[in-house]
């Protein structure tokens, strides 16, 4: 809008960056090296048609370490997105699992153990630990579930 101001009316740069709220430094800025911005964007569609599967980060560590080429990573990202060369990210394939088997029953007493560690504090602070060790017996026929318990002698 200021460069049409001074063009159109032949008003000075610094009544025309203060009409607009545009600093004098920004009115003056010209981008530069645009003809590396091509020379960059042609690497980068040689190197993703060669190499499918790199992405941004093995293509500018390609640029810059094996051919040394001085270009800021920022730079070379941004060209890379205007390019739209970014990867698809493949969503990851989840295992099917299938169902555990039940667990079996054991035949007689004493076939099957189980051990477990337990943990606990009494009411002065001080802490203790057991090992429980349990062995597992078939269930009892034709008795009521609290009996079919297997208890150890006392």
């Amino acid at each position: 809008m200021a460069v049409v101001a001074v063009a159109r009316q032949g008003i000075s740069v610094a009544l025309a960056c203060r009409a607009f709220g545009v600093s004098e430094t920004c009115y003056r800025y010209a981008p530069k090296l645009v003809g590396e911005n091509e020379k960059i964007a042609n690497l980068l569609v040689g190197l993703t048609n060669a190499r499918r599967n790199w992405g941004f980060g093995l293509c500018f560590l390609y640029l810059r370490n094996v051919q040394g080429r001085p270009w800021n990573h920022k730079r070379v990202y941004r060209i890379y997105r205007e390019l739209e060369l970014n990867l698809r990210i493949k969503p990851r394939k989840r295992l099917r699992r299938d169902k555990p088997d039940p667990l079996a029953v054991p035949a007689a007493p004493n076939v099957s153990w189980s051990m477990d560690f337990m943990a606990d504090r009494l009411g002065d602070g001080r802490a203790f630990r057991l090992l429980n060790v349990l062995g597992r017996a078939p269930p009892a026929q034709n008795t009521p579930m609290s009996s079919s318990i297997s208890r150890w002698p006392v």
